[in-house]
């Protein structure tokens, strides 16, 4: 890859001017930030926007984002940005191409009512003349998790503010029940030598990054097939034979839980012969680590 000066994009992009030389360098991520971890929880007092624009929204150029008619950040294609703002009517809009006169600071065509302590997600739809995606939860974690934070472009909009959390900040490690166990299977003779190997290894990357293991949370979830009451069991026994191998590994057994969600947060939607839905939902099938990270 071709080596950029950070500062210069830092100016670059702070200018509005994105270019093409930026782009090269998306996927550093000294450069342009890190991938994409669930946002923590905000207070009443403010509304949370996670913004993002995926790598299939073609085109080199950014695209500039603008609340209540102000710039507050520039996407290339695999960047979100996170932001919050007052509870109450504000305007977003996300315009590509609008330079040199930004034009897109007086085309506001969406403004909607955030409520205080919700969290928001919304994608630059390029077919809607600026007007963002809002999308679910389910959705939109689906999307981020492969995308890298917009972290060198200085915001001028006056709405935004510095998101006080009220809830520590965590980051998320799904292992694949399929590389864990076989399909229906639960128990610690079931886990697959792949499995104990995949919890090896995350177990070296928790020690290597120096997290803080003050909380993880161990979260067993299934797909929808059989009865909502099977699924939960099982998603449960899943957690529980994977808390137990990570305590074996030498993590604090008093800041582990265990739970499970059963098939109440899937992030595929799949029909067909049982045969097509058991290998389509495999992205359901897993397990997630989640780590409090302060």
């Amino acid at each position: 890859m071709t080596k950029f000066n950070a500062s210069l994009i830092a100016v670059m992009v702070a200018g509005g001017l994105f270019t093409v030389a930026a782009q090269a360098a998306v996927n550093n991520e000294k450069v342009f930030g890190a991938a994409y971890q669930p946002v923590a929880s905000v207070p009443a007092s403010q509304a949370q926007i996670v913004y993002y624009r995926t790598a299939q929204v073609a085109g080199s150029d950014a695209t500039h984002i603008y609340v209540d008619g102000e710039y507050q950040s520039a996407l290339l294609p695999g960047m979100f940005t996170t932001f919050c703002v007052s509870p109450g009517s504000h305007s977003l809009g996300g315009f590509m191409k609008d330079e040199p006169y930004y034009k897109g600071k007086e085309m506001q065509p969406y403004r909607d009512t955030f409520a205080g302590g919700k969290t928001y997600y919304v994608k630059v739809d390029p077919d809607a003349l600026g007007r963002p995606l809002q999308v679910n939860l389910q959705q939109a974690q689906r999307e981020l998790k492969i995308l890298k934070a917009q972290a060198h472009t200085l915001s001028r909009a006056s709405a935004v503010e510095n998101c006080r959390y009220t809830a520590q900040p965590t980051m998320d490690y799904a292992l694949s029940s399929d590389v864990l166990f076989n399909f229906g299977k639960a128990g610690r003779n079931d886990i697959s030598n792949q499995g104990r190997q995949a919890i090896s290894e995350l177990i070296g990357k928790l020690n290597k990054d120096g997290v803080q293991l003050n909380r993880i949370q161990v979260i067993g979830h299934t797909d929808p097939i059989g009865k909502a009451a099977t699924n939960l069991r099982l998603g449960q026994q899943r957690a529980n034979t994977v808390r137990m191998l990570l305590i074996e590994g030498g993590l604090p057994a008093r800041n582990l839980s265990a739970s499970s969600a059963g098939s109440n947060e899937t992030v595929v939607q799949c029909s067909g012969s049982r045969a097509e839905q058991i290998s389509c939902n495999a992205p359901n099938r897993r397990v997630v680590v989640r780590v409090q990270t302060q």
